[in-house]
């Protein structure tokens, strides 16, 4: 009796100990999964900003008399992109942004690396800091679903009397500060881009 009684308490023992294995097991292959999937997001989102990077090189550097140059990755303390002129005596430093979303935001960080730069190059009659916000032509309405929208391209120009901080442009094209997790609007102006001379500022794309 008492054989039997130590028996089933083992049996017991081993079904919570499998369970709890199986358990754990479990959690891990959704850890993974859901790791993977982050990791294939930020792939698709650098993929993203790299081709209109890329596309926004492409434009100056078709123009006559200017120079386009993509400056390094995320990582590196550089803007995006590095625009210069010697015949219209002009640098632009560049955030380039692109999504799927209703607004892109800029970090406070990169506004600040692209006022270095155009500080540093006093040469130069005009310098200013560009951010390039890009919205597809799919809005991304839950995990994996969008719908078709019309694409738009904002060139801002930031402006150095404001404080810097983390700001969105939205689908519209407005600007907003974000300050202690709210937002208060921030007005910068549409800056034209010299590929931009036979086109509408701030055209709609289709």
């Amino acid at each position: 009796m008492s054989f039997n009684k130590e028996t089933a308490n083992n049996l017991a023992l081993l079904k919570i100990h499998s369970n709890a294995k199986k358990r754990n097991q479990s959690k891990l292959k959704l850890q993974r999964f859901v790791t993977e999937k982050n990791k294939k997001i930020a792939r698709t989102r650098r993929q993203r900003g790299y081709a209109w990077e890329d596309t926004l090189v492409k434009r100056f550097n078709a123009l006559n008399g200017w120079k386009a140059f993509r400056l390094g990755s995320p990582s590196v303390a550089l803007p995006d992109i590095l625009v210069v002129s010697n015949n219209a005596n002009t640098l632009f430093t560049i955030e380039a942004k692109s999504g799927t979303s209703s607004s892109l935001q800029v970090p406070f960080d990169q506004i600040t690396r692209c006022l270095k730069w155009i500080h540093t190059f006093e040469l130069y009659k005009t310098r200013k800091v560009i951010i390039a916000f890009k919205f597809l032509s799919k809005k991304r309405i839950a995990t994996g679903k969008y719908e078709h929208r019309q694409l738009r391209e904002f060139f801002k120009v930031w402006d150095d009397s404001k404080d810097i901080t983390d700001f969105i442009c939205t689908y519209d094209g407005e600007t907003f500060s974000i300050v202690d997790g709210t937002r208060q609007r921030l007005v910068l102006k549409d800056y034209p881009m010299p590929f931009q001379k036979n086109l509408v500022k701030n055209r709609i794309l289709l």
